[in-house]
């Protein structure tokens, strides 16, 4: 008879020398960002990439820290609130798309994950995290081809409503097929490469015009600035006005 889940990790967990962190297996991983927090939103453990990431030149210089005293504000703020409405609630984050800053000035668009980790009576301990870089699309293989039109829709026409449904019929897809092919080049969902674009879009607009965020939330494809601000903030980690005044020079990918 094979033993229960929970019994399997319990004696193979209870054999180790030391508890099992990962973090050696994610420092195998450079575009991948892995951490452990307690709940006092501390790193406790790190991998390489991150300690790259934050321009320090080794994982001591992270441990005991929260994001507020690695980060440079007001980035640095907005992550510390993060991981303390994950403890607080003890709720997780699933695939949310951010766009993450780093001390050389360039940015990147990846995919964070943090789940709250539970003590034996239950109560929230701590959380770990992921963050995945989204690599550069594949747009010369047979199966873009098939989505060409849709994603140029998307990209030329992030100021209209978008329904994966209809992209997907334009494609002559079903549903299924057209978000396996979007997940299989752009290794997000159709959802998060919508968002994508119009964050892009944004952002721009934001560091290279004069126009007001009411403005560039309709340019944008938002129907008004409030829901605007608030996909804006979840994803970047601030409001439009703090990234304008925080980020005055273009980011750089």
């Amino acid at each position: 008879m094979v033993a229960d889940e929970h019994t399997l990790r319990s004696h193979l967990f209870e054999q180790l020398a030391e508890p099992f962190s990962a973090q050696e297996l994610f420092d195998c991983l450079p575009d991948v960002v892995f951490f452990i927090k307690n709940a006092q939103c501390q790193y406790v453990v790190v991998n390489h990439t991150l300690v790259e990431r934050c321009g320090r030149p080794s994982k001591a210089h992270l441990l005991g820290r929260r994001a507020d005293e690695v980060f440079p504000a007001p980035l640095g703020e907005s992550y510390r609130t993060q991981d303390e409405e994950v403890i607080r609630a003890g709720s997780a984050i699933r695939d949310r798309l951010e766009l993450h800053f780093y001390p050389t000035g360039r940015c990147g668009w990846c995919l964070t994950n943090k789940l709250p980790l539970r003590g034996s009576s239950g109560q929230t301990v701590g959380l770990v995290g992921v963050s995945k870089d989204l690599q550069t699309a594949n747009e010369k293989g047979q199966d873009y081809a098939r989505i060409a039109d849709a994603v140029t829709r998307i990209r030329n026409g992030y100021d209209q409503p978008l329904q994966v449904s209809e992209l997907a019929a334009a494609a002559g897809l079903s549903v299924y097929q057209f978000e396996q092919r979007i997940r299989r080049i752009f290794h997000m969902t159709a959802g998060h490469l919508i968002h994508k674009v119009r964050m892009e879009a944004a952002v721009a607009l934001l560091l290279q015009s004069q126009e007001s965020i009411a403005a560039i939330a309709s340019k944008c494809g938002y129907s008004d600035q409030s829901a605007f601000t608030r996909k804006f903030r979840e994803t970047i980690g601030l409001s439009p006005l703090q990234y304008r005044n925080a980020f005055r020079v273009t980011c750089s990918t």
